[in-house]
């Protein structure tokens, strides 16, 4: 034991006076102290080596250790982003509804596929889209996803919404004639309103978006005939309802400017008048831009009125009550010529 308290080391010459002034003791302590608070990163030390030191007769030697480490495994139905990368939760209703979705679309396609090859499967109609148990039944068949081809799909969805809002129009318009009926006392502008909106509803949908529906479902050129034919007359008496004039059920332009009087009660009903307005203007000039860019795309597709011509002889001898017709008009004929020759 020496003076100090320390005991002597039989294995070198150890400096009893500073025990910290050994190489590898100084070496260590350098390493511990250029790693700040700031830069530390738990989430890395699985990946950097540790450092063990092992005191021998010579010298301590720096080594890494070679214990194994598990890596922590991320809890079930945790998500972890790394980087920029963001991660999309989704719920339980959206992955159902767009299970249903899918479905609907392969029912679809494999009705199509039989209906193709010969197989005698209804189609069940599924516009007006009304109950189950409605006193009145859907019409139509629809469905943009299915029927209409892809780089179509978009402009034909335009043009429905493009009927949905003159549908709203007309309610709109029913609205205005009935402040006017409370404001001059019209009753005639009212009914008319709502006559309008009973006939032109349906009207413009069977008359000029179904043809374009088919048009564009079957590459149809009569179909397109049809619809620049209606379409045209639609657009113009769209302006008309937007010029609006008097006593005619429409809340056009004409109509909404007259009541702009010095009473309060006119200022308001004025600019009530003029919202209607401005929707069936806006109705039209839809009906414009729409018409011109289904016309170029019909002309690009190299249909003309010869082939519009033709396919409709072929549609009017394959419909089934033009056949019966014919046949029955063929065999009334054959029985009076029979007859007359037998007497």
């Amino acid at each position: 034991m020496s003076s100090n308290g320390f005991d002597e080391n039989p294995f070198g010459e150890p400096n009893l006076d500073n025990p910290f002034a050994d190489p590898a003791i100084q070496q260590a302590t350098r390493m511990s102290t250029n790693v700040s608070l700031e830069d530390y990163n738990p989430f890395e030390e699985q990946s950097k080596p540790q450092l063990q030191i092992n005191s021998t007769n010579t010298a301590a030697v720096v080594q890494p250790l070679s214990q194994n480490v598990a890596t922590p495994q991320p809890q079930r139905g945790a998500l972890f982003a790394e980087g920029p990368s963001t991660s999309i939760q989704i719920t339980s209703e959206e992955l159902q509804r767009r299970q249903e979705e899918l479905d609907r679309k392969a029912a679809e396609l494999d009705r199509r596929e039989q209906q193709l090859q010969g197989g005698n499967v209804p189609q069940l109609n599924n516009w007006p889209p009304l109950p189950d148990n409605f006193c009145v039944k859907s019409c139509f068949y629809q469905d943009f996803e299915v029927e209409i081809p892809p780089e179509f799909q978009k402009l034909v969805k335009h043009l429905y919404y493009i009927w949905m809002f003159y549908t709203l129009t007309l309610a709109a318009n029913i609205i205005g004639c009935l402040i006017l009926l409370f404001h001059e006392g019209h009753v005639a502008n009212f009914f008319l309103a709502i006559f309008y909106m009973i006939l032109f509803t349906p009207a413009s949908y069977v008359c000029w978006f179904r043809p374009a529906y088919k048009a564009f479902r079957n590459d149809s050129s009569f179909n397109f005939m049809v619809f620049f034919f209606v379409y045209f007359f639609q657009t113009v008496y769209t302006i008309v309802q937007a010029v609006g004039f008097q006593q005619l059920g429409y809340c056009g332009f004409i109509t909404a400017i007259v009541q702009f009087d010095n009473t309060a009660a006119g200022i308001v009903v004025g600019l009530l008048l003029l919202i209607v307005a401005f929707c069936f203007a806006t109705t039209a000039g839809a009906n414009v831009l729409m018409i011109m860019k289904i016309h170029s795309i019909y002309r690009s597709t190299g249909a003309s009125m010869d082939k519009a011509k033709a396919e409709f002889t072929t549609e009017f001898l394959r419909n089934q009550h033009v056949q019966e017709a014919a046949t029955s008009a063929v065999s009334s004929a054959v029985n009076s010529q029979f007859n007359n020759s037998r007497y």
